[in-house]
């Protein structure tokens, strides 16, 4: 036996926006979707990656081996002066690489449980 389906769509009546609605799309696009946490969880290991000389964004992202290493080898760094700013700045850049990355997998997570 055969079904039919019949799939009616509402107009879209664009003089119905509020603001509320508004403001839920560009929050919605600010975090990516991923929740007020997921938006500002790349920010906060930024900020604390920021704290010179103790790592804090590596073990902020449980990654406590990096930071340890990256920690024990600023000291012969911080004598040279010139590659010890090269670490800094790529502990801000590693924080905020994997900070995403956990949002990101975590969000892909949700959705393929959401499907399953």
């Amino acid at each position: 036996m055969a079904e039919e389906y019949v799939v009616q769509l509402e107009p879209d009546d664009e003089s119905s926006a509020n603001p509320l609605g508004v403001l839920s799309v560009i929050w919605h696009e600010l975090s990516g979707g991923v929740g007020p946490w997921g938006a500002v969880r790349p920010l906060f290991a930024v900020a604390l990656s920021l704290v010179p000389l103790l790592f804090l964004g590596q073990h902020f992202n449980r990654e406590h081996r990096k930071g340890g290493e990256w920690f024990l080898i600023q000291f012969p760094l911080i004598l040279s002066l010139v590659l010890w700013p090269f670490l800094y700045f790529w502990s801000i850049a590693d924080a905020w690489w994997v900070s995403s990355g956990i949002v990101a997998s975590a969000e892909t997570r949700e959705n393929l449980e959401s499907i399953g």
